[in-house]
């Protein structure tokens, strides 16, 4: 039994083992859920990007907005000094809908409040603060790191339109932002100026947003509507001006010249120069012209290059050069220097084609012309400013000139203007008083002056007596006359006297016309009673009243 017993004493008890305790799960799916949300996190956070700036003025990490039309993709997450000290780099977190916009073409620039003669902008940033404007580019080509822009762009990336180039000599001072004008309407914006340095030019980058870049075709010109422009020449005063922004910028205005073709719309970029008026960006289209000179001997005061030449009033051309440089062995000093004044002659604007045709056609017309009486003359086209410019006329009395050319141009002979002949003329006549002998003039003038004073005191003398002789014959006369009145009076006094042949045969009468009215007055009575009496008798005779005889009849 014992034996038995040490036997079953040397082998273990097996027992199963117990599993993992069920809360363990909870620190497991807490961790599952933790590692989920790191990776979801991670997975959607977005891109950081690094955006480099000249300052961080108004940047703050963990504050400050990346926008795109007003809506925010993203958060400035660090600030610091770039690698070189040459500004800051700023890390900003872009949300993970908006990685597409992140562009090779992309702009950033720092929106705060703005104001200039365009206009204000960035108000709302007075309480929000700074933030980062995005804009996003066209290239399909993704970008992480960006220079940032100091100041808006003129046009943000991706707005349709037509980009062009202008460009000038002259002194033009554009800037960024200065308008784009079509008839009074801003349809443009300069965005970057290039000066180059071989050329000598000012090139402009302009953008002109859709739907007006389709207004921009071949035939197109572009002139400066800078302010406003006076312009005070041969032709009068002249005002221009663009609209309301060019009165306190600058700015360029285009469209088509009157009379040319529409053109082809231009679709890429293109190259235009910027003339200095609409009249001068007109002319521009008038390429061809035969060229003439006129020899002047006057005065060429008020004449300049681009001044019309004008037939009969209608602008067929312009001059060209004043006085150029030539190979003549005269100085301007000498007294017989004529200046030469080269002028063309444009087809276009005297009805033909501008072609090489219609210049030699216009050179063939003008040498019969000239055989014909043409003449040309300096003539003062606005008094204020003394502008001249070059007027063509036929004239009836002028001599035949043999044909001449200076720098193989043929010359146009001149005839003084109407002003110039009035200045000869008076000058002829001035001369000719001078060579008058003044002094022994003068001195017979003084002779015959003395002369006159005798006379008219002789005269005066003369007078005295004559008036005292009037006067003694005038008295004369009136004595007369009333002598002749008084006689007459008293005839005719005499003939009314009581006794006289007058009063007599006047007392008759009066007595005669007494005794008639007293014969009428029995008639006057019955009518006054009976008016019909005469007409009509009662066969009643009245009894008649016969007036007292007089005494003489009895």
């Amino acid at each position: 039994m014992t034996d038995n017993n040490q036997e079953q004493s040397h082998y273990a008890d097996v027992k199963p083992i117990r599993r993992i305790s069920k809360i363990w799960l909870i620190p497991i799916v807490a961790l599952l859920v933790g590692a989920w949300m790191v990776y979801y996190q991670i997975a959607n956070q977005g891109t950081e990007i690094t955006i480099y700036f000249s300052s961080a003025e108004g940047l703050e990490a963990g504050k400050t907005k990346v926008r795109t039309r007003y809506v925010d993709v993203g958060l400035v997450t660090k600030i610091k000094l770039r690698e070189n000290e040459n500004g800051v780099a700023v890390s900003a977190r872009i949300n993970k809908e908006a990685e597409s916009l992140l562009r090779e073409d992309s702009e950033f620039w720092i929106v705060t409040p703005k104001v200039s003669l365009t206009g204000v902008s960035g108000l709302g940033t007075l309480l929000s603060g700074p933030y980062i404007e995005l804009a996003p580019g066209m290239s399909g080509v993704n970008l992480y790191q960006f220079e940032g822009l100091e100041e808006p762009p003129v046009t943000p990336a991706g707005t349709p339109g037509l980009h062009i180039t202008l460009n000038s000599n002259d002194e033009f001072a554009y800037k960024e932002g200065d308008p784009v004008i079509y008839k009074g309407l801003t349809v443009g914006k300069f965005e970057d100026i290039y000066f180059n340095m071989e050329e000598r030019i000012v090139y402009y980058n302009v953008f002109i947003r859709a739907p007006y870049h389709e207004l921009i075709t071949t035939t197109t010109r572009f002139w400066d509507s800078s302010g406003v422009r006076l312009n005070l020449g041969a032709e009068g005063l002249q005002v221009h001006t663009g609209n309301v922004e060019t009165l306190l910028t600058n700015g360029v205005a285009f469209g088509i010249p009157e009379g040319s073709e529409e053109g082809t719309i231009i679709r890429e970029r293109a190259y235009f120069d910027i003339h200095k008026s609409y009249d001068k960006a007109v002319a521009q289209r008038y390429r061809k012209g035969a060229e003439f000179v006129i020899m002047v001997e006057d005065s060429v005061r008020g004449l300049r290059v681009g001044a019309p030449v004008e037939y009969r009033g209608l602008h067929i051309g312009e001059v060209i050069a004043v006085n150029p440089p030539n190979e003549q062995q005269q100085t301007i000093l000498e007294d017989s220097y004529k200046i030469p004044v080269v002028f063309m002659v444009q087809p276009g604007r005297v009805g033909l084609e501008d072609n090489a045709a219609s210049v030699r056609l216009v050179a063939t017309q003008t040498e019969l012309w000239v055989e014909k009486g043409l003449r040309a003359s300096l003539k003062i086209g606005n008094i204020l400013t003394g502008a001249q410019y070059v007027d063509f006329q036929f004239y009836d009395d002028v001599l035949p000139v043999q044909e001449e050319y200076f720098q193989g141009k043929r010359i146009i002979p001149m005839i003084s203007d109407e002003f110039a002949q009035l200045t000869e003329k008076l000058t002829s006549i001035l001369d000719k008083i001078n060579k008058l002998p003044v002094e022994t003039t003068l001195e017979e003038i003084n002779v015959t002056l003395n002369s006159f004073a005798k006379t008219a005191q002789s005269f005066e003398q003369t007078g005295k007596e004559i008036n005292e002789l009037l006067d003694n014959v005038q008295k004369e006369q009136l004595i007369q006359q009333l002598n002749a009145t008084m006689d007459a009076f008293k005839f005719l006094a005499e003939s009314y006297s009581k006794d006289s042949q007058t009063n007599r045969q006047l007392n008759d009468t009066i007595e005669e016309l007494e005794g008639t009215l007293l014969e009428l007055k029995p008639i006057l009575n019955r009518l006054n009673k009976t008016p019909n009496s005469l007409i009509f008798t009662t066969g009643e005779e009245s009894e008649t009243v016969y007036p007292k005889a007089k005494q003489d009849d009895q």
